[in-house]
């Protein structure tokens, strides 16, 4: 992804931090390879991006999932992480936890996505370094289907310890963080039960990204390769 420059501004601290700031996104790529890894990873993000970019087409890929009572959680989540966009979920029916048994499966199904989504703006997909190997087959194959756009990998807390030195921080308001919280609560019944799906795991982590980027809290996400183009400051 080129991106047009619009601003650069500085964030925090002036001499620490700064952020560019991009024009409109019009096509948005989310691949989840489990119902609510795409809002646990990326739900603040997600709010934040579609209020900003009304009308915004995301296109939203679980891998699995489909004709459980999970699909319904999950259609119902993503309708709330993207408000006022224009939102395409497909989720499908590979096993959980044995997606690298199925990678040729994995592999069509996001190709379809790029096929899908040629010009998406930015695509968000697992962090690459991700110890859940559903997760880490994932990113892998996004790498290989997208190979010209800019891809974010979210990460998500869990028991392995493969949190990833993050590159790229997107704070989270404390409105956004409440928001993002309540809609994991509501939406995901069904994972009230685990030890880790719980208001302080999902707060914690947007703290301590938060504390990185010195912003109260953050989402945080691995950028392996980007290109930057500036235009309008001479010949294009």
């Amino acid at each position: 992804m080129d991106l047009g420059s619009r601003a650069l501004g500085a964030v925090g601290d002036r001499r620490a931090v700064s952020a560019l700031i991009t024009d409109r996104l019009h096509r948005v790529v989310v691949l989840g390879a489990h119902c609510d890894d795409i809002a646990i990873g990326a739900g603040a993000t997600l709010l934040q991006l579609c209020r900003a970019n009304p009308g915004v087409r995301v296109l939203a890929v679980v891998l699995t999932g489909a004709g459980t009572v999970r699909e319904a959680e999950e259609r119902a989540a993503l309708a709330a992480c993207c408000p006022g966009a224009e939102l395409e979920v497909r989720i499908g029916d590979l096993p959980d936890g044995a997606l690298p048994a199925h990678w040729a499966e994995v592999r069509d199904r996001v190709r379809a996505a790029a096929d899908t989504c040629p010009d998406a703006d930015l695509v968000l997909t697992p962090q690459s370094a991700d110890a859940h190997q559903d997760h880490r087959l994932l990113a892998e194959m996004t790498g290989h289907a997208f190979r010209n756009h800019l891809v974010w990998g979210y990460e998500i807390a869990k028991y392995e310890s493969d949190l990833p030195a993050v590159n790229c921080y997107v704070e989270a308001p404390a409105r956004i963080v409440d928001e993002k919280v309540a809609l994991l609560q509501r939406h995901y019944p069904s994972q009230h039960g685990r030890d880790w799906f719980d208001a302080e795991s999902f707060t914690a982590l947007l703290r301590l990204r938060g504390v990185q980027s010195k912003y109260a809290h953050a989402e945080a996400f691995m950028i392996t390769k980007q290109r930057v183009r500036f235009t309008g400051g001479g010949d294009d």
